[in-house]
C-alpha cells in the first residue's frame, strides 16, 4: 500500500475557520464585502502595527498588479525586479505593457543585491530611462537586506513595492515584513504560511492608497448613486468566504511560524554531520526568518554524484514532495529579452539549490519518513 503524501506546504487549519464561514452563511454575506473582509484586514492592521492599513484582495499577483498602477507604472516604462522569484512578482510589470529590468541576489540573504541594484538604476538613467519601481521579495521568509536596499531606493527616488508574499511574520530588526515599502505585498495562497484557499493584501502607512486599491479592486465605480466610472477597474477584492478561513488563519499565525522554525532546526540537526549541505538560514540576528520553505545548497563538486535532481527524485520515490528553488526570471524563455544585471549568484543558487517539505502540519511520522529518506540519499557521506 502506497504511502501518504507529503506535500511541500500544504495548507494546515487551526479549528475557527468554519466558523467564521458559517457566520457568513448566517449572515448571507456570500460577496466580496463583508464582516469577515474587514474584519480579516482589521486582523492584519493589528499583526503588522506600526500603522499599517490593508486591503484584502483576491491573490497576491493582483495586489502587485494594483500596486504597480498606484505607483504610475504603464506602458513603456521600466521596473526592476529581483531575479530569483517567483514569475507573479515580475508577470504584472508585463500586464501594464512595462519592462522588467532584472537584478541578480546577494549571497547573504539570497535577495536583489544593492550593488547591482545601483549599477542597474545608473546604466537605465544613462539610457534615459529612470525606473518607475523597484520590486523586492523576501525570498522563502528571509527579508532582504532592508536598509541597504532602500538606501539606494531613495537616493535615486524610486518607491520600493515589498513583495512579502512569503514572508508574513518575518521581520527585520524587529519590524514585520510587508511594512518596509512604499507599498507591501502578502499573499495567502493554498502553500502560504497561512492561507485564504486564495487570496492575497496590499499594505501601506497611508490610509488613502488604501482606499485606492479598494477602489480599484471594485470596478473603479465612482460614489454615483448608478454606476459611473472615471477610471479603469479591476474585480479583485477577497471574499468575504475565503476571508472568514484568513480570521480563522490568523489565530494561529503564532503557531505555524514557530512549527516551520522548528522544522527548519530538524534540517539543520540533521545536516549537520554532512559537510556538503547548507541549510539557508539567518545570517545576522537582525533577521527573523519565518522560514516559510526551509531550502538547502548541496556542494556537487564533493558530493561523489548527488544533486539537487538526484534528492528530489529519490524523495518523490517514498511520495516526499521537494521542488528546485525558484528558476531565476532572467533565465526564463518568457524574459529572455529583458534587461539583466548581475553575476551569477541566483543561478548558482538555482543550480544548486533544493527546497525541503515544510509544512507546519507534518508530524513526527512524516519527519521520520524523511529522515530514513535523506540517511539512504546521504548514507555515503
Amino acid at each position: 500500500m502506497a504511502q501518504s503524501k507529503i506535500w511541500l506546504s500544504s495548507p494546515h487549519m487551526g479549528g475557527n475557520e468554519k466558523k467564521y464561514i458559517d457566520d457568513a452563511f448566517a449572515g448571507n454575506w456570500i460577496a466580496p464585502l463583508g464582516p469577515n473582509v474587514t474584519g480579516f484586514e482589521e486582523d492584519l492592521e493589528h499583526y503588522l502595527g506600526d500603522g499599517q492599513h490593508v486591503a484584502a484582495l483576491s491573490s497576491g499577483t493582483a495586489s502587485i498588479h494594483l500596486a504597480l498602477i498606484m505607483l504610475g507604472v504603464g506602458a513603456g516604462d521600466e521596473v526592476i525586479c529581483q531575479s530569483m522569484t517567483f514569475s507573479a512578482s515580475a508577470n504584472p510589470i508585463v500586464y501594464l505593457g512595462a519592462t522588467p529590468v532584472f537584478v541578480d541576489s546577494e549571497p547573504d540573504t539570497w535577495n536583489i543585491c544593492p550593488n547591482f541594484l545601483e549599477e542597474a538604476i545608473i546604466d537605465r538613467l544613462a539610457k534615459g530611462k529612470k525606473p518607475k519601481a523597484i520590486i523586492a521579495v523576501h525570498l522563502y521568509g528571509m527579508p532582504y537586506k532592508v536598509d541597504e536596499i532602500n538606501a539606494v531606493a531613495q537616493k535615486y527616488n524610486i518607491p520600493v513595492l515589498e513583495d512579502a508574499a512569503e514572508a508574513l511574520g518575518s521581520t527585520y530588526k524587529g519590524k514585520k515584513c510587508g511594512t518596509f515599502g512604499t507599498i507591501g505585498v502578502l499573499s495567502f495562497n493554498g502553500n502560504k504560511i497561512i492561507t485564504t484557499s486564495g487570496g492575497g493584501a496590499l499594505v501601506s502607512n497611508d490610509k488613502a492608497v488604501k482606499e485606492k486599491a479598494v477602489y480599484l479592486a471594485t470596478q473603479a465605480r465612482d460614489d454615483k448613486p448608478y454606476y459611473e466610472h472615471t477610471e479603469i477597474g479591476y474585480n479583485n477584492r477577497l471574499s468575504n468566504i475565503s476571508a472568514g478561513i484568513g480570521r480563522g488563519q490568523m489565530e494561529v499565525l503564532g503557531r505555524n511560524i514557530n512549527l516551520r522554525r522548528d522544522i527548519n532546526n530538524f534540517y539543520r540537526d540533521f545536516f549537520k554531520a554532512i559537510e556538503v549541505v547548507t541549510v539557508f538560514a539567518e545570517y545576522d540576528e537582525q533577521y527573523y526568518s519565518n522560514f516559510w520553505l526551509t531550502t538547502i545548497l548541496i556542494d556537487t563538486d564533493k558530493t561523489g554524484g548527488i544533486t539537487p535532481e538526484t534528492v528530489r527524485l529519490e524523495l518523490l520515490k517514498d511520495n516526499i514532495e521537494a521542488r528546485p528553488l525558484w528558476k531565476p526570471m532572467h533565465l526564463q524563455p518568457v524574459f529572455k529579452d529583458a534587461p539583466y544585471y548581475g553575476a551569477d549568484v541566483c543561478e548558482h543558487l538555482f543550480n544548486n539549490g533544493l527546497c525541503l517539505p515544510s509544512g507546519s502540519n507534518m508530524g513526527g511520522g512524516e519527519l521520520q519518513r524523511i529522515t530514513v529518506a535523506l540517511k539512504r540519499i546521504f548514507n555515503n557521506l
